[in-house]
């Protein structure tokens, strides 16, 4: 998965064992389990001189630039970061930084020590280590506290803008609150906290344990977390990302992530000491709604397993469509007035496999080319009754809501959120947008004005609210994954909205003759993973975009010929895609 959505900016990056390390840095590391730890240890401490906590600031100009999906050299912040879509905002190095956790997201960034600072009194090496501490938005850094990180459950208190969220722990083994963050960077998180328990073994004793560290060399962590991270290791690969970052912060402060070097210190220091030959549990209740013309989405009830569940493997009609870590999935490229057999199968990090879930069946509305109901939100499933305002956060149809100065006693049709000073948003959904119809109505009396309806953070148009019941459509049209945002401008005004709806995004049209189109791409069918494309002024070419046949965005690649004519397309499964180059686009095969 980690493959298919990293961007592909840069010339092909290998990433193997030791390909970044300088050479005979780890020929020491010969060992396994408590011993490899500890050379290791030896290893990323000599030549290890961390500068100052303020030096941070100076650090992230090479460490935490994003150089790998919109390549846009702004802070790459794992807690706002969108690796498919538009970031809900970004931050221009330097500017932007702040030392405390006031303000909404997007207001500023500092820096989020990954192992909390609280675990060890502040003190120096530890406080200004680069190799664990991020440059990340204030208000999630605060929101994630001092918890450690887990799988996050049904009971979500706080969900960023990207998905990083907080609520109970269904990680196996704890049960307190935990911070989640997306896939993408599931691995980061993990390899930066195995290098902190290797780093710093030797004084894990008097440090506090945060529900996450251990109190002793070996194995460094709770076994609750160390097996959470061990699976979240291994579902989410080392990325270019994380090798940049690896290569600043030794040329910064002088030691590297063995982690990030050689992803197999993982299994050879911690896993090889207890073989995992059960599987998990079958996932149960498997249940397929919310049909569009080529997406169906589905839930089930989690697997538990001796260690803990890596993913799920989702099937239609026999074919393995997608993996995700969590109990939902949206399978996209399905064909129109279609009906599929889906089932799951649950998978932990040593490879065993579950039996399949039930079966769950389900149909595909007619294809309209554009047009299809693609989702629908009644607000059946916002939290119970209040008339205080404050952050509401709910899941419908496999969609997350995040209402902001929200109360939950009003109805128009039925339920409504009635939002003050705040806005609705969505989490990412499938399928674009071509028109979003959505019904509101001013409480309280106030001022006739208008919602403001942002798109992958954009304002796109308006929807008109009154003291009357007003039903609008409006006409968006945008394909790909999308964020749907409300708006409220008028912070005295407090507006109900109910019945949100929008049909599917008009597909993409191509221009076969590659005269018109001013490029051409060979070789086509692609099989060794490059793509090479030949025209004029390719260098010119601001934005190239990746989607499948369905109209989801798989990749967005800012000043693609910048470097080069070739873009990588390693991760891409099988099919048929369409390359969009500013105005201009056209098929290609992967094999």
């Amino acid at each position: 998965m980690r493959r298919i959505l990293h961007s592909f900016l840069l010339t092909l990056i290998t990433i193997s064992a030791l390909a970044q390390a300088p050479a005979g840095y780890y020929s020491t590391a010969t060992g396994t389990g408590a011993t490899l730890k500890t050379q290791l240890k030896n290893i990323i401490t000599a030549g290890h001189n961390p500068g100052s906590y303020s030096g941070l600031w100076t650090a992230y100009q090479n460490t935490d630039r994003d150089y790998y999906y919109e390549n846009d050299g702004t802070v790459l912040d794992i807690y706002s970061e969108n690796p498919t879509t538009a970031d809900p905002y970004n931050f221009s190095y330097p500017g932007g930084q702040c030392s405390g956790t006031n303000g909404p997201e997007g207001y500023c960034y500092n820096r989020e020590h990954i192992v909390p600072q609280s675990l060890f009194n502040s003190a120096l090496p530890m406080y200004s280590d680069v190799h664990f501490i991020r440059a990340t938005d204030a208000k999630v850094n605060g929101e994630r506290g001092n918890f450690p990180f887990g799988k996050v459950g049904t009971s979500v208190d706080f969900t960023s803008l990207n998905g990083s969220k907080k609520g109970n722990s269904i990680s196996p083994g704890y049960s307190g609150t935990v911070f989640e963050p997306i896939d993408e960077f599931k691995g980061d998180v993990a390899r930066m906290i195995f290098y902190f328990v290797t780093r710093y073994e030797n004084q894990l004793s008097d440090f506090n344990n945060g529900n996450m560290l251990g109190n002793s060399a070996y194995p460094g962590l709770q076994i609750w977390e160390l097996n959470q991270l061990i699976a979240w290791h291994n579902l989410d690969p080392v990325s270019p990302a994380e090798v940049g970052r690896n290569n600043a912060s030794y040329a910064y402060q002088g030691n590297r992530n063995p982690y990030i070097d050689n992803p197999n210190y993982v299994n050879l220091v911690w896993e090889t000491q207890t073989p995992d030959n059960q599987p998990p549990t079958t996932p149960t209740n498997l249940v397929a709604n919310n049909p569009t013309s080529s997406t169906i989405a589905l839930s089930w009830t989690a697997s538990t397993d001796n260690i803990g569940v890596a993913g799920y493997d989702v099937y239609a009609n026999g074919v393995l469509k997608t993996t995700v870590s969590g109990t939902s999935a949206t399978v996209q490229g399905l064909a129109s007035s279609t009906t599929y057999d889906f089932y799951v199968i649950a998978k932990d990090a040593a490879g065993n496999y579950s039996t399949q879930s039930n079966t769950a069946t389900e149909t595909t509305l007619a294809g309209t080319g554009g047009g299809g109901t693609c989702g629908t939100e009644d607000f059946s499933n916002i939290p119970a009754s209040s008339s205080s305002y404050t952050t509401r956060t709910w899941t419908n149809n496999n969609i997350t809501w995040t209402a902001t100065d929200a109360r939950t006693d009003q109805t128009i049709t039925g339920k409504a959120i009635t939002i003050q000073n705040g806005s609705l948003t969505s989490s990412s959904v499938s399928g674009g947008i071509q028109t979003l119809t959505v019904t509101t109505q001013r409480k309280f009396g106030g001022t006739t004005s208008a919602l403001n309806l942002e798109v992958n953070g954009t304002i796109v148009t308006t929807i008109p609210y009154s003291d009357n019941a007003i039903t609008t459509t409006v006409n968006v049209n945008i394909s790909g994954n999308v964020v749907i945002k409300l708006i409220n401008p008028v912070a005295s005004n407090r507006v109900a909205i109910d019945d949100l709806s929008w049909t599917c995004a008009t597909s993409l049209s191509t221009v076969e003759n590659s005269k018109d189109r001013g490029f051409s791409v060979y070789p086509n069918p692609v099989r060794n993973h490059e793509l090479f494309i030949k025209g004029e002024n390719l260098n010119k070419v601001s934005k190239a975009e990746i989607y499948d046949l369905s109209g989801k965005l798989i990749r967005n690649i800012s000043n693609p010929f910048k470097n080069s004519n070739k873009i990588d397309l390693h991760g891409l499964a099988k099919g048929v895609y369409i390359l969009k180059a500013d105005n201009n686009s056209t098929k290609f095969v992967v094999e």
